[in-house]
């Protein structure tokens, strides 16, 4: 601590100076120049070499756009993916450097409701029963509508659909409406397509709340033509929709709450589109065991082609 002091005040008052005032003070212990500069030209510890390196890296994470929000775990995760060896690196000691830096993650909250309840369920049937989990890509589907308040005090609104494997998110669309040809229309010939890419949609699950542009007879249509099952939740219950409502949470708190607010409808798009880049090729999920989207869907395609060859 002492030296620490002289090294804020050197330049000002002189080293001398310094440790001839702080050795008269009775509570701060005896100090020459001449030990102060051996103390700085002692060679860094391995522990403490360790400590700084860690700093650095942590802060090289923290600076990056979107791991901005991690927390101490995640960081963890992130460092031992950039090589650090987790024998030697703790999360409890990322989580004291983090605190000495003054880093912390983003922490959730409330979603409000967007989507305008229709008065049935459009005959359709609850397939999920909040059973959130598949066994293979694209056997099930959750879609869901949020919105963001733009600069001007407007809404822009943000629909998504989410593969349940692997919280992927296939498919999404911004606008300034939630019509249902303009925005969850958009997101869910997104997510068809990509289905079709990835060993098809027939038989997919999608499951959604009962909002009217999700009950509607033209978005049914579509979903039906793709050969999906279509499913709703019961009304006025967000549990039966958890794991969208999970994704419009984590956007909002990644990417909308800690920026400006955006300007335009496409200035949103493009900042979504970037996200979404990111949330599925390089963040890491605690639900995933710390893995990326991209990486769990690669791991089980892998698998299925090493079973089909053996």
């Amino acid at each position: 601590m002492k030296a620490a002091y002289i090294d804020a005040f050197r330049d000002r008052f002189g080293v001398g100076p310094i440790c001839r005032v702080l050795s008269a003070a009775l509570d701060c212990g005896f100090l020459t120049a001449r030990g102060y500069r051996m103390f700085k030209r002692r060679p860094v510890s391995r522990m403490g070499a360790r400590h700084e390196a860690l700093a650095r890296d942590i802060t090289v994470i923290r600076e990056d756009e979107f791991m901005r929000v991690y927390g101490y775990r995640k960081v963890w995760h992130q460092l031992i993916r950039q090589g650090w060896d987790p024998r030697e690196v703790g999360r409890d000691q990322v989580a004291r450097i983090m605190r000495g830096l003054g880093f912390q993650g983003v922490r959730g909250g409330r979603r409000p409701v967007t989507t305008v309840p229709a008065k049935g369920r459009g005959g359709r049937l609850d397939l999920v029963e909040r059973k959130f989990a598949a066994l293979a890509p694209n056997r099930l589907h959750v879609a869901d509508i949020t919105y963001v308040r733009l600069a001007d005090g407007s809404f822009a609104y943000v629909a998504f659909v989410t593969d349940a494997y692997a919280r992927r998110i296939v498919g999404w669309a911004t606008a300034s409406t939630m019509r249902t040809e303009e925005l969850p229309l958009q997101a869910l010939e997104q997510a068809v397509v990509w289905a079709r890419c990835h060993g098809g949609a027939d038989g997919c699950v999608h499951h959604s709340d009962h909002g009217s542009q999700y009950i509607s007879l033209v978005y049914s249509t579509h979903v039906a033509d793709a050969g999906m099952l279509p499913s709703t939740g019961t009304v006025g219950d967000s549990y039966d929709n958890a794991l969208a409502e999970r994704t419009n949470n984590t956007y909002k708190r990644e990417l909308i709450w800690v920026n400006k607010p955006y300007r335009s409808v496409a200035e949103l798009e493009y900042a979504t589109m970037r996200w979404v880049s990111w949330y599925n090729s390089k963040r890491l999920h605690a639900s995933l065991g710390y893995r990326t989207p991209e990486q769990v869907e690669n791991e089980y395609y892998q698998k299925q082609m090493a079973q089909a060859v053996s």
